[in-house]
């Protein structure tokens, strides 16, 4: 088993080391680290958490398996006490006045944070580099991006900064980041994980997702972070998820992949022969692969993009400075409004939310809003007919490699371009994993709604395949 989870936990259980040694050891790592994945470190927390590990091992008591586990925090997480940025200006000094309920769990369950991470303020971006903090660093090659909006967290995993982290996906934040820089990273089931806490971005997509660098960790966070949350009227009471489980896909007997995501232009040729390798490999194991259809790229975007900066519109119209956030006074009210929201909230966020209310505005409603709504129900409905004929949808994470950084700013078109392969997914508000194989930037397994264990049993089939 390639668990870091179960070989930290053993090593703790064993006393081949401290929690206080490892958890500084990843402290000291994430202070020096050149890729700009850091908003804050929890140093006094995380020591304070440690110790008191050390001192139950110490005891003869037993620890639990995420016991003195380090992680870290997309920078849009509640933790209370804590500064809770969203890698803006508007709410750089913001302390969190409670802890998101995801978070709850894990440090219910011991696991000890360490950092709150660096990403695209509000989660608006696809590559890390709309933030405050300055852009991202690509764990495998500085020069390009880390990917976004948890370019942070999926970069701290790849460098063992952290042993886990907890990302934010609304129409690929997780995903694709996980693909830029070759770990795993979970969209669960929408309302499978509590957003409480979560700053939202587009509420009806947002989901709270674990990147790790195995499928093993993956489960054990997303069991943990799993359930009905009475402050979440979305949330729904899941099934736990065993290690048994996932170990045989023998019930998987085909899997679909779209095909116009393989017949366009945008696809990066290696990308796309890497992916038709994959599928004869798959079809060498026995299993039929079917060929489906799908929406355009450009429907797909175009609607999410709509949708989703509708919502982010609406959510943002409550950051004006008064209640909490960097407030500029000007000569009235209006104007203080007015300036506080103009100076503190980056081009990209203005942008989406100039566009948001755009779409929302009397004359355009009709025409595109509600026309948006009606294609993502359709989506729906595509989705629902493709998995009665396939257990498992295949596809690539991007139709590119991750750019160079400064590249994305210069062309947001092209940003929301790169999100073509996941923002379906969202749209479907289905469960889909990118797994670090079969593509320069991996490759993207999704099921049917609420059958997340059915996507964990197929990236293990992959990982023994290809």
């Amino acid at each position: 088993m390639d668990s870091q989870i179960h070989k930290i936990h053993q090593q703790l259980a064993n006393k081949e080391m401290s929690c206080v040694a490892l958890v500084t050891e990843k402290l000291n790592a994430l202070k020096a680290n050149t890729h700009n994945t850091v908003n804050s470190t929890l140093e006094d927390l995380a020591l304070d958490l440690a110790a008191k590990v050390d001192a139950k091992i110490a005891n003869g008591e037993t620890i639990g398996l995420l016991e003195g586990i380090p992680f870290g925090i997309k920078d849009v997480y509640m933790l209370q006490g804590t500064t809770t940025t969203a890698s803006s200006d508007l709410l750089k000094n913001y302390k969190s006045a409670y802890t998101a309920t995801a978070i709850q769990k894990l440090l219910d369950a011991g696991a000890i944070p360490l950092v709150k991470e660096n990403c695209d303020s509000f989660g608006h971006g696809s590559s890390s580099e709309n933030t405050i903090f300055g852009s991202v660093k690509n764990a495998i090659n500085p020069d390009l991006v880390g990917g976004g909006s948890s370019g942070g967290s999926a970069v701290n995993v790849a460098k063992d900064y952290t042993v886990f982290s907890i990302g934010g996906d609304t129409g690929g934040s997780v995903r694709q980041p996980a693909g830029y820089n070759h770990v795993y990273g979970l969209k669960p089931s929408y309302g499978r994980i509590s957003r409480y806490g979560l700053m939202a971005y587009a509420s009806s997509t947002d989901c709270v997702g674990p990147i790790a660098k195995s499928v093993e960790d993956i489960r054990i966070v997303l069991n943990v972070m799993s359930g009905k949350d009475v402050k979440d009227q979305t949330t729904y009471t899941s099934v736990e998820i065993t290690a048994d489980s996932i170990t045989d896909a023998s019930e998987i007997k085909s899997v679909g992949y779209f095909k116009n995501f393989i017949e366009s232009d945008a696809i990066d040729p290696k990308i796309k022969a890497d992916f038709l390798n994959t599928i004869e490999k798959i079809k060498a194991k026995g299993i039929e692969v079917k060929e489906l259809d799908f929406f355009q790229s450009d429907i797909l975007v175009s609607t999410y993009y709509t949708l989703a900066m509708a919502e982010t519109a609406s959510n943002l119209s409550r950051l004006d400075g008064s209640n909490y956030g960097n407030r500029i006074d000007d000569k009235n009210l209006k104007e203080s409004y007015a300036v506080t929201r103009s100076e503190n909230f980056s081009e990209e966020t203005k942008r989406r939310i100039v566009g948001g209310n755009q779409v929302l505005s009397q004359g355009f409603s009709d025409e595109i809003y509600l026309k948006s709504l009606a294609l993502r129900d359709a989506i729906s409905e595509n989705f629902e007919d493709d998995f009665k004929d396939v257990d498992i949808i295949l596809s690539p994470v991007t139709p590119s490699t991750p750019p160079e950084i400064g590249n994305s700013l210069k062309d947001p078109h092209a940003m929301y371009l790169s999100d073509a392969y996941t923002v379906g997914f969202s749209l479907g508000q289905l469960p889909t994993l990118t797994v670090p194989q079969g593509t320069e930037t991996g490759l993207q397994i999704t099921a049917a709604k609420t059958n997340d264990e059915l996507v964990l049993k197929f990236a293990n089939f992959l990982k023994d395949t290809i």
